[in-house]
């Protein structure tokens, strides 16, 4: 968790999750003595390299990478490495730093142990690599608008989704984009459906075609981005005009949800996502 005061705590939860998944076999006198411990609830481990507060925080899902990024309101990042998970954790003190606005959201690559991703309100987005402190790899202009939240698509490895303040979200070929033309960079798909800042952004992990997205305008949206505009239909339908706002690729609206702030695809059971 990320403090208001720059401070990043690193909690051991293991016997609550024991405690939940399997209440039969806590004891009484097991959950009395953990909550006469001291050190129960309390942090294992606190880095307060941060010099403010921030929003983004990420762990590699590699395996047998047991590693976290955390950026702040200063466009500052650190690494977090442990080799185990114990509470021996170290924090590189030198940042990675490149970006001039705050850093709204990390990401580390599905695949690739030392790279990740980061998103600013600097309008940019940057690919690094951990191997090297002498700035990002890659570097585009992704928004004209802060850059809120990122996903990377998890069985395609070059396929990048960005979520903006202006209520758009695209879709970025990690192989075509240069940042000798940062500017010019063109994402593979621009959707501007949405009519509030995009909160939250997340690829399927079942399907690699399907995106979820959450925006201030209070609409949780499912996209499938195989489906193609069928342009000789669209000459000869007649449906009213309303019905365009709709694009093709727009599979599912869920309204009534206010203020939602993050989006998560469930793990094993595909279609089922979780909003908050």
């Amino acid at each position: 968790s990320m403090a208001d005061n720059g401070l990043v705590h690193l909690f051991d939860l293991t016997f609550n999750l024991r405690s939940m998944m399997s209440p039969a076999s806590i004891s009484l006198q097991d959950t009395h003595a953990h909550h006469n411990n001291n050190t129960a609830n309390k942090p294992i481990f606190t880095f307060n390299g941060h010099t403010t507060e921030g929003f983004a925080i990420d762990w590699s899902p590699v395996a047998g990478s047991l590693r976290l990024a955390t950026g702040d309101c200063n466009g500052r990042i650190h690494i977090w490495n442990a080799a185990d998970s114990s509470a021996n954790w170290s924090v590189d003190k030198t940042a990675f730093s490149g970006h001039s606005g705050s850093v709204e959201d990390l990401q580390w690559s599905p695949n690739e142990q030392t790279v990740f991703v980061s998103a600013s309100a600097d309008c940019s987005v940057k690919i690094w690599d951990t191997r090297g402190k002498n700035g990002s790899q890659l570097t585009w202009q992704a928004h004209s608008e802060d850059v809120n939240v990122i996903t990377w698509n998890k069985s395609v490895g070059y396929l990048l989704a960005s979520g903006s303040d202006d209520g758009s979200f695209k879709v970025w070929d990690l192989r075509a984009v240069s940042s000798s033309k940062a500017a010019s960079c063109l994402p593979l798909a621009y959707f501007t459906y949405h009519k509030g800042p995009i909160t939250s952004i997340e690829w399927a992990s079942h399907d690699e075609s399907v995106i979820s997205v959450s925006s201030a305008d209070n609409q949780v949206t499912v996209w499938d981005l195989s489906v193609e505009a069928d342009e000789d239909a669209a000459r000869r339908d007649t449906a009213v005009e309303e019905d365009s706002a709709f694009p093709p690729q727009l599979l599912f609206i869920h309204q009534g949800q206010y203020n939602v702030k993050e989006i998560h695809f469930h793990p094993q059971i595909p279609g089922v996502i979780v909003s908050t």
